[in-house]
């Protein structure tokens, strides 16, 4: 399985960015998965997950800015993470994450998640 986040870059405060994680080896939209973002110096964190059934939930940081999204095609499979009205305090290294379980019960935390990808880097600007 590998994952590969696209899609960062640099943008001022309330911009906007469209982060995008191509999925191989993992076609099956029975499994959770979520985006993870990590500031310097700072923790892991949870942002954004999406469950087998489509449900999402969010961050208290990020509800009504961000928005993930899934799109399982016949070979492949891609998660996306709509970020509107960014701030400064958005940036940070964002990481698309993936179970290997079609059970999400601690679809927050990142040991929920087997698999990684390498990060995209996002930075706001004031």
């Amino acid at each position: 399985v590998q994952l590969v986040e696209s899609g960062g870059g640099s943008v001022q405060s309330g911009g906007s960015l469209r982060l995008s994680c191509a999925a191989s080896g993992y076609t099956s939209s029975r499994y959770c998965m979520a985006w993870f973002r990590q500031a310097p110096g700072k923790g892991r964190e949870g942002v954004a997950f999406i469950d087998r059934d489509g449900l999402t939930r969010y961050a208290d940081s990020v509800k009504g800015r961000f928005t993930i999204s899934r799109d399982n095609a016949k070979y492949t499979l891609t998660l996306y993470l709509q970020m509107t009205s960014l701030r400064p305090e958005d940036t940070a290294m964002y990481y698309c994450a993936a179970s290997s379980s079609s059970l999400c019960d601690y679809y927050s935390s990142s040991t929920q998640y087997a698999y990684w990808g390498q990060g995209t880097q996002v930075t706001v600007s004031s």
